[in-house]
């Protein structure tokens, strides 16, 4: 246990804290029993570092980070350590990567029964199912998901300009006097198409110039490692689930024929179903649907986008269609504190109220003339008017 509180020193000193994501402030950290999910990259390991760093300085001593895949657990078990850690005045245990260990959910159940002072935080794939977990901790602990970057926290990181964020209903009611108290501060649109290429996942601090392609690598190790270990699917599977996304990669946004996709990818109406869900968990791709609880068993997801616009600059780099762009950046927003629907008359329904068509700049209001509450979202516009509101500020709503 000794090599693992050697580790944590280490990488602790090595934790900065100048730049926080969004989910920081919403998290409960008092809970008993915290899961945080997330794709790949994303940052939750950072996360669990910076929480510790700001809250716990002063009192190192009775936290303990440590993530699962650590070769000290091929001889030690996790209840051993929450046994050992709890006996020499440990408070509080930051488990990272959780689905990379077996057993995760029953030692974590056994953990949270057994040392009732013993404070658990964990983090795991965005593949990962509480509720359906072995031990079923879903009655236990408060989960929270992290997505990836928004435009206003790539703006933060890239730029160092920290800007607030808005609801939905602020920026509707309000765009022009948002829009223009931001454009003081910076130039949107220059920064929306570097958001746009590269800017989703923290990662791309380290190097712009390779990031597309450990994006896509990253990809490649959802697909082939996070994504067995979380659902116990075997290699022949997820041979179909990968090749069902490069098909689906090169046609979106699109809405699929089932039967169609089926016998191209040699798989079972319910195999195609249950893949797209995989995808769909693994932040791979967004399916947009006609109600707000997802797709009903053996029903098709109306239209299927990538998961964000950067898979898209790195698959197809410059052949990338803008107005796939444009819907994938406005769904992967708005879907994070906000319904988004499927709709027969614009592009998408949001909290079942709101309609918006997205474009360019010489989109019209034709679409919507009739529409109540409707709205045209503008790409390479700085500032809106009535109801034509900048694309880029849906970047500002987490």
């Amino acid at each position: 246990m000794e090599s693992l509180f050697s580790s944590f020193n280490t990488i602790i000193e090595q934790t900065d804290t100048k730049f926080i994501r969004y989910i920081y402030s919403d998290i409960n950290w008092n809970n008993r029993l915290i899961a945080i999910t997330g794709a790949r990259g994303c940052g939750k390991t950072t996360l669990l570092l910076q929480h510790i760093k700001k809250a716990y300085s002063n009192r190192i001593n009775e936290v303990l980070y440590v993530s699962l895949d650590n070769i000290w657990f091929t001889t030690h078990n996790l209840v051993q350590l929450a046994d050992e850690f709890n006996r020499n005045g440990g408070k509080i245990l930051f488990l990272d990567e959780v689905h990379k260990y077996p057993s995760w959910s029953i030692e974590i159940k056994n953990i949270y029964d057994s040392y009732p002072n013993l404070k658990i935080v964990f983090t795991g794939s965005s593949l990962l199912e509480i509720y359906k977990s072995e031990a079923d901790l879903s009655r236990r602990a408060i989960t929270y998901h992290l997505f990836g970057l928004s435009f206003r926290e790539f703006i933060e990181l890239e730029y160092g300009i920290k800007l607030k964020t808005y609801s939905l209903d602020d920026i509707i009611s309000n765009h022009i006097n948002i829009a223009s108290e931001i454009n003081k501060e910076i130039k949107p649109i220059p920064a929306f198409k570097e958001y746009l290429k590269y800017g989703y996942f923290p990662f791309f601090k380290e190097d712009k110039n390779t990031y597309l392609q450990r994006l896509l690598n990253t990809l490649n190790t959802i697909l082939e490692v996070d994504l067995p270990s979380s659902q116990k699917i075997d290699f022949y599977s997820i041979h179909k689930i990968k090749k069902l996304f490069y098909i689906m990669s090169s046609l979106v946004p699109f809405t699929p024929n089932i039967t169609q996709l089926s016998k191209e990818i040699d798989v079972t109406r319910i195999s195609l179903l249950n893949y797209l869900t995989y995808l769909e968990k693994a932040q791979a791709i967004l399916m947009l649907n006609k109600d707000a609880l997802g797709m009903k068993y053996l029903a098709k997801p109306e239209k299927i986008y990538l998961a964000n616009t950067n898979y898209a600059f790195a698959l197809a780099g410059d052949k990338t269609n803008i107005g796939s762009i444009r819907e994938t950046f406005f769904y992967n927003q708005l879907m994070v504190r906000n319904d988004v629907l499927f709709s027969n008359k614009t592009d998408f329904f949001i909290n079942n109220k709101y309609s918006f068509e997205v474009g360019g700049k010489n989109k019209t209001n034709k679409q919507i003339q009739d529409i109540e509450d409707s709205f045209v979202v503008k790409d390479d516009i700085e500032i809106g008017y009535f109801n034509n509101i900048p694309l880029w500020l849906f970047g500002f709503l987490y």
